[in-house]
């Protein structure tokens, strides 16, 4: 590999060429066209294929390939070419009568040909320069449209994740809020409320592990087969088991689990029912808030498949809120500077702190300052569903 001295420009607007080319007068003739036209390209040389691939040094902006080189021909040359610098620019060199040869390159990815003998300086760096410009811009578009479908898959995903809630209960609000974690991608988070014609009240909150669209579409596969099974009206007890073992046919490996916190809330709404697989407790946010009893939490769903889930029995006092989360809301950073979590203490500390006037923004002052604590947003999924008793 030879490299040459910079052409006369301004480095911060010079463009970087790697020439793949064996014939030491054709390279020698590139390099003067491209100085006598004054164009800001710094060359690199490769003298074949292989030697291209093994280039060491920075990532080429443009390569200008010869089709006819000593171990490549063609568009074998081409596509070793591209493998070995996906993201650069690629023009082909081509000899007089092998024009069609070169206009087939540029079907197959290149950005432009040249034929050999017909080339003069300007035209040569004007080539490399709309090269690099139309590969920077094909990459923009394949960005905005990878962007574009993530974002229509993350809005189906999210509305089987999210539902609105089931509840004819005029003396019952619900309040939720869901917010991604640092990588703005959804994961497994799901919650979901549905009231029984009986008037109970079912409410769940859960966490597939992981993040991704695997982890959200079994989230959602959950979250559907939870309000299914509640509406058809299967016993409180049998939810989690068969919640269980939806997840162990649904996942693709073994070590993917779920946890849940789960609550069905009596007719009278005086009292409520608790199930905790793995997951945080939920809080009653009193004067003061406090977290429900968790010493009956048992496994995540699919770690010990068979298990069974105690449930803990709580009385509700008139006007209650009970607020269930991910525990994306308490895994960050406190901000004490040793990196010690949130916690739940922590968040029942924010909970006093809080001068917010309503539900709603309450949660919102909770996330976003959990998100300070941390110093920058929280890396994993927040789902946040608060029942608000008001007679």
């Amino acid at each position: 590999m030879q490299v040459s001295t910079l052409l006369p420009a301004d480095i911060m607007t010079t463009s970087r060429l790697l020439l793949v080319e064996d014939d030491d007068g054709d390279a020698f003739l590139v390099r003067e066209l491209l100085q006598e036209a004054g164009a800001p390209v710094h060359v690199m040389r490769a003298r074949s294929v292989a030697e291209a691939a093994a280039h060491t040094g920075p990532d080429p902006d443009c390569v200008l390939l010869d089709l006819g080189l000593p171990d490549a021909t063609g568009l074998d040359a081409l596509h070793a070419v591209i493998r070995a610098a996906p993201g650069a620019a690629v023009i082909v060199l081509t000899g007089l009568s092998d024009e069609q040869r070169a206009v087939e390159a540029v079907a197959a990815g290149a950005q432009d040909y040249l034929v050999k003998g017909q080339v003069d300086g300007p035209l040569l760096g004007r080539s490399i320069r709309y090269a690099v410009e139309r590969r920077r811009a094909d990459a923009e578009l394949r960005r905005l449209y990878a962007a574009e479908l993530q974002a229509a898959e993350n809005a189906r995903l999210e509305r089987g994740l999210l539902p609105q809630p089931e509840v004819v209960d005029e003396h019952l609000a619900v309040v939720s809020r869901y917010r991604p974690g640092r990588d703005a991608l959804l994961g497994g988070d799901f919650f979901d409320v549905v009231e029984r014609p009986d008037g109970t009240v079912h409410a769940v909150v859960g966490d597939v592990c992981g993040h991704g669209p695997d982890e959200a579409a079994l989230g959602v596969a959950l979250r559907i087969a939870w309000r299914t099974l509640v509406l058809a009206g299967v016993d409180s007890d049998t939810l989690l088991p068969v919640l269980e073992d939806v997840l162990v046919r649904e996942r693709r490996f073994d070590e993917v689990f779920a946890t849940v916190a789960m609550v069905t809330i009596s007719p009278d709404r005086t009292s409520a029912l608790l199930w905790l697989a793995g997951h945080p407790a939920p809080l009653l946010l009193g004067s003061p808030a406090r977290q429900l009893p968790d010493d009956l939490v048992g496994p995540a769903l699919g770690v010990l498949p068979g298990v069974m889930w105690a449930r803990c029995q709580v009385h509700l006092d008139e006007g209650w809120r009970m607020m269930l989360f991910s525990d994306g809301l308490v895994e960050g950073h406190s901000g004490d500077g040793g990196g010690a979590r949130l916690d739940v203490d922590g968040l029942l500390r924010l909970i006093a702190g809080s001068g917010a006037t309503s539900t709603g923004a309450l949660i919102d002052g909770l996330i976003g300052r959990a998100e300070e604590l941390n110093g920058e947003p929280l890396s994993d999924d927040v789902a946040v569903l608060v029942l608000e008793h008001c007679p």
